[in-house]
């Protein structure tokens, strides 16, 4: 099989790709012959050795999501599995041509979507899932602000928050708004405009959001929580901001941990609430997950769940995805194939 190895931590040119011989699925795993995989912006802070839940040591292989056939069963699998087409969470190693993983980290792949669309699934509807339906309880006479509403995450949550019947509010650069008011956000902001938090409470009249979706980090944390009105929430699920520090290594996470709030159980006496979000500290909790993905999957029969891919690159380049990514040109999610 082919996999895209990180030897070495550092820019996109680092990636090496490499053939290994194929794995071979352990008890109750099932190996799927890739189709396609996701690229997160986990994965570009895996590389850049700005990731703690990352493979350890070097070399590794990341990626968190799959979508393909099974292809090999391991002991206890029914072979009513072999040949069927599944979308899977992958603890690392998803980019590659091949990959095993336990049978409980896959689900089926609705016949609505191709395998590029499922491979856009996992990591960014459940996390938007949990985000706004699991934790964030978002309801028909609310409003959320989802910042990087451009992205694989905020797409997801788009097309979530306009099932439930929300107003969604939106931060993005200005080239994406049109393309976000078609995808049904009521309100887009610039995020560039240093007045940004202004323009939502303008939008609400001054009374703030219900539910925050925050994938920035740093100076984000403090304004989004003045934002919220009583009973808000402001789940965080990311620190983008760490990759703006020229700071060498892990010393880039001082400048947000000088940025945070000091939240106490008295400040949050307030009637509002701050919750985190990471799929990747989720592995022990599958069954629960995988319910997730059914009604995810259910969503794409009912056709109210349509997964944007915004561009796909091969498996081979790799390190033209994750800059394609970190350049900010991106417009929903970013997707390697293989053949």
């Amino acid at each position: 099989m082919i996999q895209a190895c990180i030897p070495k931590f550092g820019n996109p040119d680092v990636f090496r790709i490499e053939e290994v011989p194929d794995p071979m699925p352990g008890k109750r795993e099932v190996r799927i012959a890739v189709r396609a995989s996701g690229v997160n912006f986990a994965d570009i802070l895996a590389r850049k050795g700005l990731y703690p839940d990352a493979p350890k040591p070097l070399p590794i292989v990341v990626g968190y999501e799959v979508s393909g056939v099974v292809d090999a069963i391991g002991e206890g699998i029914s072979d009513d599995l072999l040949g069927k087409e599944v979308i899977a969470l992958t603890r690392f190693r998803g980019n590659a041509t091949k990959v095993c993983v336990t049978e409980a980290a896959i689900f089926p792949k609705s016949k609505n979507m191709g395998f590029e669309q499922a491979a856009a699934v996992p990591v960014n509807y459940l996390t938007a899932w949990q985000l706004m339906v699991v934790m964030g309880g978002l309801s028909i006479d609310e409003t959320v602000l989802i910042h990087n509403a451009g992205g694989g995450v905020g797409l997801a949550a788009i097309q979530i928050g306009k099932k439930i019947g929300a107003t969604l509010i939106g931060t993005a650069s200005a080239a994406k708004h049109e393309r976000l008011h078609a995808m049904g956000l009521h309100h887009a902001v610039d995020y560039r405009d240093a007045n940004w938090p202004q323009v939502v409470r303008n939008l609400t009249n001054g009374k703030g959001v219900e539910l925050i979706l925050d994938p920035v980090g740093g100076s984000y944390w403090k304004k989004n929580y003045q934002l919220l009105r009583p009973t808000g929430r402001l789940g965080m699920f990311g620190v983008s901001e760490v990759t703006a520090s020229r700071l060498p290594g892990i010393l880039r996470f001082i400048p947000l941990v000088l940025k945070a709030p000091l939240w106490s159980p008295f400040s949050l006496l307030e009637n509002r609430g701050v919750f985190g979000v990471n799929m990747g500290h989720l592995w022990g909790e599958q069954a629960k997950v995988a319910v997730w993905g059914y009604d995810l999957m259910k969503g794409a029969e009912d056709g109210w769940l349509v997964p944007h891919v915004d561009r796909t690159f091969p498996l081979e380049d790799i390190a033209e995805a994750h800059q394609y990514i970190e350049d900010r040109k991106n417009f929903g999610k970013v997707v390697l194939t293989c053949t």
